[in-house]
């Protein structure tokens, strides 16, 4: 069992619960290493439908603990970044199953760009969002400069990158950064509702959607049209489709599989 982290598997969900509440769950260097091992093993078990994060105790997550990184001799934010943070956020925005922030608390600098890199974000009425990173001279990183203008418009996320004000969990859902926000001791409730609904899905299809979004950011309308194609093609060869079609003409609820 990771030192960092409790992980738990039910009903197709795989929860990764940051676990280092002392510190409002800040990154260590164990920790992001052991979140990487959990969302490759997220990505290999077919049983795994679905994935939520979220963080023990008070915090979702307060990014990098920086009384970790004063305790390394040679620090490299160079390596650091491509090592430690880039493949964690790598890894959500391409892994082909729907992935859940559920945020309970403050979600900042690094933690604020994990729950930007997920497909969709449930918060508490308590969370806030921080791009905390200007306040010690540094530049968004982990996806921020990346995901947040696209998330809220650029500028907006100039104004959250410049200011580094916190951002309410009533704000971020105005702006358009959250889905659902949740009074604190209804959030896991409704997680676990959304985590299970997509659980139950068309998992390939899910997959290709995301891979869809995310090529299409960055293309032409042409080129769009013509990857839309190619993926649906994919996803009309798959045993889900076939049997939401046979559900639909038979009037019932269908069962995927995920396949």
């Amino acid at each position: 069992m990771p030192d960092t982290l409790l992980i738990d598997k039910a009903e197709g969900v795989m929860t990764i619960t940051l676990n280092r509440p002392e510190v409002l769950n800040a990154f260590n260097d164990a920790m992001s290493g052991e979140v990487q091992d959990a969302l490759k093993e997220a990505e290999r078990d077919g049983a795994v439908r679905a994935v939520v994060i979220t963080g023990a105790g008070r915090g979702f997550c307060s990014g990098q603990d920086l009384r970790d990184r004063a305790e390394t001799a040679s620090f490299s934010f160079v390596d650091s970044l491509r090592r430690r943070y880039n493949p964690i956020i790598m890894t959500l925005c391409t892994i082909e199953k729907p992935v859940l922030a559920s945020v309970n608390g403050v979600a900042a600098g690094a933690g604020c760009s994990l729950a930007l890199a997920c497909d969709l974000r449930i918060a508490a009425e308590t969370a806030s969002f921080i791009e905390v990173f200007a306040r010690v001279g540094l530049v968004p990183d982990s996806g921020s400069t990346y995901l947040l203008p696209r998330l809220v418009g650029l500028g907006k996320a100039f104004e959250l990158c410049y200011l580094t004000d916190p951002l309410s969990a009533a704000d971020a859902m105005r702006i358009g950064l959250v889905n659902w926000v949740m009074p604190h001791d209804q959030l896991m409730d409704k997680t676990r509702e959304i985590a299970g609904r997509l659980a139950q899905g068309p998992t390939k299809a899910y997959g290709l959607i995301k891979r869809a979004l995310l090529h299409n950011l960055s293309t032409d309308l042409g080129a769009a049209l013509d990857y839309e194609a190619l993926v649906q093609e994919a996803a009309g060869r798959t045993a889900d489709h076939k049997e939401g079609v046979a559900a639909f003409l038979e009037k019932r609820t269908a069962a995927f599989k995920g396949k």
